[in-house]
């Protein structure tokens, strides 16, 4: 039954007046967008394992809701995606990609295309020239093969599927390099510029297809003229915008620049009113909209206004807008129109052709521009990479009549194909790599034992939280001794999101020989992020040599670059900030608990699994700072707590050098066992005889004797409230405690107690836990072992005269700590 769009009312009155809410369009747009963000999501949560972009589950999504499955009930499709709501629905998603080409042009960056260099220059050539070639030998075959095709104009026609053919996805690519670490490798940095150049380019040919387009086959025929006039239109506004706005949107971006304390709104208004106004003149010209709206984003600088941008509108677009788009091309992909023996023929031309032509021109030129043969065919398939800026394309292609339903079909899925396979064939290619070299200790006890070795350490942050306690403690374990120097690694951790500004930020970061690292090799360079700033700052007043940087990546991954970094960096200890930090409220006795997220959790337990050298883990309750220099003050009491075993061997480590250090005082708290004890902690390994601690203990005493406090408790019954009450005392700024890996004969009051933070070990998760008024900060430390034996669950040992098995034994009481 056919519908007058003009009677559609926008709300209806409710269904107890007798109102239908799907026959009005607010509440039928409402229910489209609810159905096509939960299928996407869901779809996205399937696809992540194969490391698939967004934009796959989204165009999936489209296509299940579409004619090409759900869509073959007639029913369905006339109840929720009626053909009156198409338009309304559409109009909707072109505001999010409108929105969405304005943030692709804040991260497009024209100065770093031109600092590029020839050979991504000639590889983006090559990469467009041929499977443009190829596309439009693709279009000759389309046009006597696929019915309606000869109807449209040859130009345009030729010009769309070389355009379709030739584009790479510089957003979609950017993703998935990021996903597989390669973003700041010679690949990625080279696929990117030459990603970056393929936009521009490809932005030129779409303007050009758009222009000779016009109606497509619709409407009488127009005069070539028109198609120039539009041209020359489209290159005098890009000049006005690049003459006239760009400077005006310099002054924009300095009056809101960090001098000022706050961004003015008005300033964020007027920007966004300038996206829609650069949208309706390319319109209004001849030349979609998405075209002034991408050339208005190249105009705003690169710096703290693009930022603020981006985080205005980016996840309202990306995470709601964006998603209407592609399921609406979804929704218009009908792969029931791909018919017979022949049009699957079309498809797998149209797929070999576009593969065919990215990858071996692409590999052709990178060859000649002396890459290894390896890195080029992964250049190949990466720069294959369509998904974002194709759809754009088909869209337009059918919108203008240029793409019947079934060439558009067969497009989409080439480009859902080529998308695809992009990531699982990288990754079976080419994978840097990151296989730890021969193993060695790498411990405090190591650097310690040669005095004239530089300690090297990796100080990880979660943000500006973090900065006074790491700086603190790092200060107390620094040797003021010029024998033994330090070298700080700082890395900011940073999660890798969905969002376009974690892919702008890791674009910023320069090459240091690792994926997302950056070193800051300039004195000049503006630093934006204030983590870098304070420890540069430290660096020059504690005269300490400190190497900033940043990790993007996933939680799930993060914990890879840490131990990488570390590993390359010959690290001795990594130091992790704990998940969770208690803060004084201004005012009051009271803690604030801020907890940065169970993820970043996961992050410090698989480092203490994987590490390649010792780990220590902060427990912040506000460790505060310290005087700088070795003339400071005692300002700061730490207490050492030796129960036993490697991990404690290592705390000693760490008392010592915070022993030399004059604004430290240090008193080592050992408990021991009480006689007739029989019973022993057992986590890990095989049991351990006193002999090392002992031998740790006596060297330690002897070289510290007079500047180290020592105290020896017995192990009692009640060790807990012991232990509780050295954390309560507030006597001590920060007690040192170790992992408890190793079996000790004077922790089996904890062994049966629940764990609420096993990765802390039992006396880290008693200091650590929320509900026993402890006000000292924990430092948790586990040794670096080479063998990295398997943990268990701890265990009970009680040896007993008839109960040992055949190995000498006792049987094991399993209790629930880790």
């Amino acid at each position: 039954m056919a519908v007058n769009i003009t009677s559609i009312k926008t709300a209806s009155h409710g269904v107890l007046q007798g109102d239908n809410p799907l026959d009005y369009a607010f509440p039928l747009l409402i229910v489209q967008t609810t159905l096509i963000l939960v299928l996407s999501r869901f779809l996205a949560f399937l696809f992540k394992p194969l490391r698939q972009p967004k934009v796959i589950a989204e165009i999936v999504g489209g296509i299940l809701l579409g004619p090409s499955a759900f869509g073959r009930n007639e029913e369905y499709m006339q109840r929720i995606f009626p053909s009156w709501s198409t338009p309304i629905l559409e109009s909707v998603a072109s505001i999010g990609l409108l929105f969405f080409l304005f943030l692709v042009g804040l991260e497009l960056d024209l100065n770093s295309i031109r600092r590029s260099g020839r050979r991504a220059f000639a590889i983006a050539a090559a990469g467009i020239s041929l499977p443009f070639t190829l596309g439009v030998g693709v279009a000759f075959v389309f046009r006597k093969s696929v019915e309606g095709a000869d109807k449209v104009g040859f130009a345009q026609y030729l010009v769309f599927m070389g355009v379709a053919l030739s584009i790479t996805a510089f957003p979609v690519l950017a993703r998935i390099l990021a996903e597989l670490k390669l973003l700041t490798t010679r690949v990625g940095e080279t696929a990117m510029a030459a990603a970056a150049f393929n936009d521009v380019a490809a932005w030129i040919l779409l303007a050009l297809a758009v222009a000779l387009a016009g109606n497509g086959g619709d409407g009488p025929k127009k005069s070539p003229l028109i198609s120039v006039w539009v041209l020359l239109s489209g290159v005098a506004f890009v000049i006005f915008m690049m003459v006239a706005i760009k400077p005006a949107m310099k002054w924009v971006a300095r009056r809101c620049s960090p001098e000022h304390d706050t961004v003015d709104e008005a300033y964020i208004c007027l920007t966004l009113a300038g996206v829609l106004v650069s949208g309706f003149v390319t319109d209004f010209i001849g030349i979609h909209s998405i075209f002034g709206a991408f050339v208005f984003g190249l105009t705003i600088p690169k710096g703290d206004f693009a930022e603020k941008l981006i985080e205005r509108i980016e996840d309202f677009v990306s995470g709601l807008l964006l998603p209407l788009y592609f399921a609406s091309s979804g929704l218009k992909t009908d792969v029931a129109k791909i018919k017979g023996g022949e049009a699957w023929g079309l498809l797998v031309l149209v797929i070999s052709a576009a593969c065919t032509g990215k990858i071996i021109g692409t590999f052709a030129v990178a060859m000649m521009c002396m890459i290894p043969a390896r890195e080029a065919i992964t250049l190949g398939v990466l720069m294959n990479t369509k998904g974002l800026v194709e759809l754009i394309v088909l869209n337009i292609g059918k919108e203008k009549k240029v793409l019947n339903d079934e060439a558009f079909a067969i497009l989409v899925l080439m480009a859902l194909f080529t998308t695809f396979i992009t990531t699982p064939i990288v990754m079976t290619i080419y994978k840097p790599a990151r296989a730890f070299s021969a193993r060695r200790l790498r411990r405090l006890h190591s650097v310690t034992a040669t005095v004239t070795d530089e300690l090297r350490v990796l100080a990880c942050v979660h943000g500006p939280g973090n900065i006074p306690s790491l700086i603190n403690l790092i200060e107390s374990t620094r040797s003021t001794t010029k024998s033994s120097r330090l070298k700080l690694y700082v890395m900011h951790l940073v999660e890798l999101t969905e969002r376009s500004s974690s892919i702008i930020m890791v674009q910023r970061l320069r090459k240091n020989g690792f994926p997302f690292v950056n070193r800051l090799r300039r004195r000049g360079t503006e630093l934006h992020d204030r983590v870098a700033v304070a420890f540069q700052a430290y660096g020059q007043l504690g005269r300490v040599n400190v190497r900033p940087a940043t990790a993007i990546s996933a939680l799930a991954t993060m914990h890879e670059d840490i131990c990488h970094v570390a590993e390359e960096k010959a690290a001795a200890m990594i130091l992790l900030p704990f998940h969770k930090q208690w803060r004084k409220i201004d005012g009051e006795d009271e803690e604030e608990e801020v907890n940065v997220g169970h993820g970043w959790r996961g992050v410090n337990q698989r480092v203490l699994m994987e590490a390649p050298c010792s780990v220590a883990v902060l427990v912040d309750r506000g460790y505060g700072q310290m005087t700088l220099g070795p003339t400071a003050n005692v300002v700061q009491n730490v207490c050492v707590v030796f129960f036993g075993g490697p991990d404690d061997r290592e705390t000693l480590e760490v008392g010592g050098r915070m022993a030399e250090h004059p604004a430290v005082k240090v008193a080592v708290v050992r408990f021991t066992v009480k006689d007739g004890d029989d019973v022993m902690l057992r986590s890990s390994g095989s049991l351990t005889t006193a002999e090392h601690d002992e031998k740790a203990l006596a060297e330690f005493k002897k070289k510290w004797e007079g500047m180290v406090e020592f105290i020896e408790k017995s192990s009692t019954n009640n060790m807990i409230d012991e232990i509780l009450a050295i954390g309560k005392s507030g006597g001590y700024d920060l007690i040192v405690v170790g992992r408890a890996r190793g079996p000790s004969t004077t922790l089996t009051a904890l062994a049966d107690r629940p764990a609420e933070h096993p990765e802390l070990g039992p006396v880290g998760d008693l200091l650590a836990s929320s509900d026993q008024g402890i006000v000292s900060s924990v430092l948790v430390v586990q040794q670096h072992d080479v063998a990295h034996p398997e943990e268990i669950p701890a265990s009970k040992i009680i040896p007993g005269e008839d109960e040992c098995d055949d190995s000498g034994r006792g049987h094991e009481q399993i209790s629930n700590m880790v």
